[in-house]
């Protein structure tokens, strides 16, 4: 059975569904753009059978309110956001957090913030970078541009070419007659961080173990981008890989996903 309830932060309503024994080690599941809670209802059912699960429609998507400037979608408000969850579902032990795609940007930038240390035990993220380890990504490959770190660029640049077009002012408009209300203001996110983040990348490091899974049929993201220099910024590193897409990993293949985060979140010692 799924409980609902609402957690506020900076002003912001934000719709929170919980599945599971409470007495369990808690997992925190963060969505992406543009999805809702509800992507992760397969990977949840199967992880509700032994685990606390917590999941919430990020600002300005399916059921939570939406800020009223771009400024509200940086990523410190997304980070505020996954602490209120975090602090409300599991005030007294660190939770485990997922993320995929958006849901996993804002995970990292979670993850190696200040804040982090005590609230977040382990993290698993699925396609979607930080983005200023994404940065340092692009300027390492631009500053010696060998053939291989050129093909590395060009083969990633291809594969998110629907960045620069978000980016357009007259695309929110058109979208408003195509796709969801949702859809048009999570536009936000990209415009709010990445041109920030990726010109100007700053130092973050995870502390904790954090889990990579790897989808290696993800049409937007290349291997290189997600796993290549990412010991740098996560010492405690597992790799794992799935023959999946980028949104078949969480629908058709979402029992290998939850495997994965269980043996993952169950090898991570939490202190108590």
């Amino acid at each position: 059975m799924v409980r609902e309830r609402a957690v506020t932060s900076g002003g912001v309503r934000l719709a929170v569904f919980e599945s599971g024994d409470q007495a369990r080690p808690v997992v925190l599941l963060v969505h992406g753009y543009p999805s809702t809670h509800k992507l992760w209802d397969a990977v949840a059912d199967d992880l509700a059978i032994d685990h606390h699960v917590v999941r919430y429609d990020v600002r300005g998507a399916g059921q939570s309110g939406h800020p009223d400037s771009r400024a509200g979608y940086r990523l410190d408000r997304l980070a505020d956001d996954l602490f209120a969850v975090a602090d409300s579902a599991s005030p007294g032990q660190p939770v485990h957090v997922v993320g995929h795609d958006w849901g996993s940007i804002q995970s990292w930038h979670a993850a190696t913030g200040p804040r982090a240390a005590g609230r977040i035990a382990s993290f698993t993220t699925i396609s979607g970078p930080c983005l200023d380890h994404a940065g340092y990504w692009y300027h390492r490959r631009l500053a010696r541009p060998t053939p291989r770190h050129l093909a590395q660029v060009l083969n990633q640049s291809f594969r998110s070419w629907y960045i620069a077009l978000l980016h357009l002012p007259l695309v929110a408009p058109l979208l408003m007659r195509l796709v969801s209300a949702d859809a048009v203001r999570g536009i936000g996110l990209y415009r709010a961080n990445m041109r920030p983040r990726m010109r100007r990348p700053e130092h973050r490091v995870a502390a904790m173990p954090v889990q990579l899974i790897v989808l290696t049929k993800d049409r937007y993201l290349s291997s290189a981008l997600v796993s290549a220099d990412l010991d740098r910024w996560a010492p405690d590193l597992r790799r794992r890989s799935l023959a999946a897409t980028h949104w078949s990993a969480l629908t058709a293949d979402a029992h290998l996903v939850a495997a994965m985060i269980r043996e993952f979140v169950s090898s991570v010692t939490v202190p108590r």
